[in-house]
């Protein structure tokens, strides 16, 4: 789809048959809008509304999110959505409790934990006020306002090259570093697995904001390319500066943010 293409013409294959139509969300910077400190985050009521809506019309509605499925859903509160977690390491279904997570890479979460938290115990992250958020098997380093930015993601970057020389992988987004296991994990992983449970849809539409939901939209042009969807479409949410430019050439068309998300419901909902 050319990049000239108005947000009309790009909804249009999930408005003609929302009954076989998909509609896939990250959460943060995408539903919710990104805040200094990740606890505050939550979905404005603005954007639910129309949200609870296409859950009750869609054929599949789900949130893909780099943090644990059971903190993406009180982000979001609608629980009978199913949540995909920590870049596809887990999914909670909708209307259950207790997430799903493969057994092997439940065994590395002792080990990403201990080394998040040995880090943070260390004079110069508390110094320099890097934060940790525990996400189970992934361990995320923030420094988005700290006193000192540049400083602090300096001093990120030396612990990345500590977590890879002791067997981790690292993955970079928008001022968070985020430990790893080294097992595949990514957003794309977590949307072919709700696709392979949904074989009545035909269309697909997948909205984030950052690089790892590049994985995500592969993954939708990917069920394209082997007949597993008719159409596959690809938003990306401006962020002004920070908008990462491999996610703007990648995406189809690239809405203003947050509120440009909630419009993008809104239409679907039929708002």
């Amino acid at each position: 789809m050319p990049h000239a293409a108005t947000l009309d013409d790009v909804l249009a294959p999930l408005l003609a048959d929302p009954a076989k139509s998909a509609v896939l969300l990250d959460i943060d910077g995408t539903l919710a809008p990104i805040v200094r400190h990740a606890d505050d985050a939550h979905v404005p009521e603005p954007t639910r509304l129309p949200l609870i809506k296409i859950a009750k019309t869609y054929g599949l509605v789900a949130c893909v999110s780099g943090r644990q499925a059971a903190t993406a859903r009180r982000i979001v509160s609608l629980g009978s959505i199913t949540y995909v977690g920590n870049h596809g390491a887990e999914i909670l279904r909708g209307g259950q409790t207790t997430p799903e997570i493969a057994p092997e890479i439940a065994d590395w979460a002792r080990k990403v934990r201990a080394f998040g938290e040995g880090e943070l115990r260390g004079e110069e992250l508390h110094r320099l006020r890097v934060r940790g958020e525990d996400k189970d098997v992934i361990f995320g380093f923030h420094w988005r306002g700290a006193p000192d930015e540049d400083a602090a993601e300096a001093a990120v970057q030396a612990l990345a090259a500590r977590a890879e020389a002791d067997g981790f992988v690292t993955h970079w987004g928008r001022k968070i570093l985020e430990v790893r296991p080294p097992v595949e994990l990514n957003k794309g992983l977590g949307v072919k697995t709700l696709l392979s449970e949904a074989p009545g849809v035909e269309v697909a539409m997948y909205i984030g904001d950052d690089r790892t939901d590049l994985d995500a939209f592969a993954a939708l042009r990917a069920a394209v390319a082997d007949g597993t969807l008719r159409e596959a479409i690809c938003l990306g949410v401006s962020s002004g500066e920070e908008t990462p430019p491999e996610l703007e050439e990648a995406a189809d068309l690239l809405v203003d943010g947050p509120i440009g998300v909630r419009s993008v419901l809104e239409i679907l909902a039929g708002s």
